[in-house]
């Protein structure tokens, strides 16, 4: 497939901003999602718009086939061991969310320890913080070196016995740089440790057989990979799926209910009360099925060519410190942020945008690891298959341009 071909499954794309052709460089943040994507969310909420699970009618039959049948369709594209082990949300946010509180009333104690890394999404720190403090636990951190790299050899002297669960994204949403996470795996459970991978990022850019890592949870937002917002999932090993009380109660949540006692829905209803995004969740289908032919021989050569491109142009210009640079063993996603020497990461945004080049500026939900390379912010460009050597060229010439005038 060729990149316009590509290109041309998405209207928005086609777009012009300020009289600019777009040029989108956000997609770590929420990606477009193509014309068949939106053509499904549309069919479904004018023609299948009714409750899962509950009705016999027609229009819920066919809701829930689409319902359903998306979960078969996760269940194979991360090589889930079975159906079950899906569990839809609305989104990473969510899924993080369930299993920290879920996890954390099932097993863990006052002095019971957490493990997150230094570069995480506040997603995937706050929740965490959230729950030791409710259950008096503690919070350590896995630190990263001077390139954004993950200390491994630390991840082994922080896990101890208390150690109930390690969280860890498998791309940071800043650095770009994808971690060893199968790795991290074999590290934890040889420390009887389980660990949550967070895909945000990951689940786009090279995705994860689930089975092969071997982790214990595994959460994404359809947002982020072409699919509609509030979509999300979260898989889970059954045994700790099973063992873990509900996040929320609700209708479909249930077994039978009684003022003496209520008993609850096998997996994965138990994780999944009240109504469901059933217009929406469809669209993951859709979507993941788009991204897969993303891994087209072509597009994925197209692709690391912007990738090098930028990464040579950025790491040349002395004005301009990159962070996640690829060292050794860790390679790099088209995810670039960087600060300009004497020049804010928002005004640069700001011009960028009047360009027509939409970047994200700020600190990326990430404030710890703001902290840890002493910067208030920086400016992020993300890249997706559907983005052109032109652009980049086009960007790095606007890039020059903003800095020229703000400096």
């Amino acid at each position: 497939m060729l990149v316009e071909e590509l290109r041309n499954k998405f209207t928005c794309l086609n777009q012009s901003v300020y009289g600019k052709k777009l040029v989108y460089f956000d997609n770590a943040a929420t990606s477009q999602r193509p014309d068949v994507v939106l053509d499904k969310l549309t069919d479904l909420s004018k023609f299948h718009n009714a409750n899962i699970h509950r009705a016999v009618h027609k229009l819920a039959t066919d809701a829930t086939d689409e319902y359903e049948s998306t979960r078969d369709f996760v269940k194979e594209f991360l090589n889930a061991h079975s159906r079950e082990e899906i569990v839809f949300t609305s989104g990473t946010t969510a899924s993080i969310n369930l299993v920290a509180f879920s996890f954390g009333e099932a097993f863990v104690h006052e002095g019971d320890e957490i493990i997150v890394s230094e570069a995480e999404h506040h997603s995937n720190i706050v929740p965490w913080q959230l729950m030791c403090e409710r259950k008096k636990a503690n919070l350590k951190v896995l630190h990263v070196n001077d390139e954004g790299q993950l200390n491994i050899d630390e991840l082994k002297t922080l896990l101890t016995d208390r150690t109930k669960i390690v969280a860890i994204a498998q791309i940071s949403n800043v650095l770009g740089l994808e971690n060893p996470v199968k790795e991290i795996v074999n590290i934890c459970h040889s420390n009887n440790c389980p660990i949550l991978i967070d895909g945000a990022q990951g689940v786009v850019h090279g995705g994860i057989d689930v089975q092969d890592v071997d982790c214990d949870f595994y959460a994404f937002s359809g947002h982020k990979i072409y699919a509609a917002t509030g979509t999300g999932v979260l898989y889970g090993k059954k045994k700790w799926l099973e063992a873990m009380p509900p996040y929320m109660g609700g209708g479909e949540m249930i077994g039978t209910v009684t003022f003496a006692k209520t008993t609850y829905a096998p997996l994965p209803e138990k994780f999944e009360a009240g109504t469901q995004n059933f217009n929406a969740i469809p669209t993951l289908k859709t979507a993941l099925a788009i991204a897969k032919s993303m891994n087209d021989t072509e597009l994925v050569s197209k692709y690391e060519e912007v990738k090098e491109y930028l990464l040579k142009e950025l790491t040349s210009d002395s004005r301009i410190k990159l962070f996640g640079v690829p060292r050794g063993t860790f390679k790099k996603i088209a995810l670039f942020s960087f600060v300009v020497n004497g020049v804010h990461h928002e005004d640069l945004a700001l011009i960028l945008d009047k360009m027509g080049i939409a970047v994200r500026s700020g600190q990326m939900c990430a404030e710890p690891l703001m902290d840890r390379f002493g910067v208030t912010g920086m400016l992020r460009i993300s890249l997706s298959p559907y983005n052109t050597l032109e652009e980049a060229r086009y960007f790095i010439k606007c890039l020059n341009r903003a800095i020229d005038m703000l400096s």
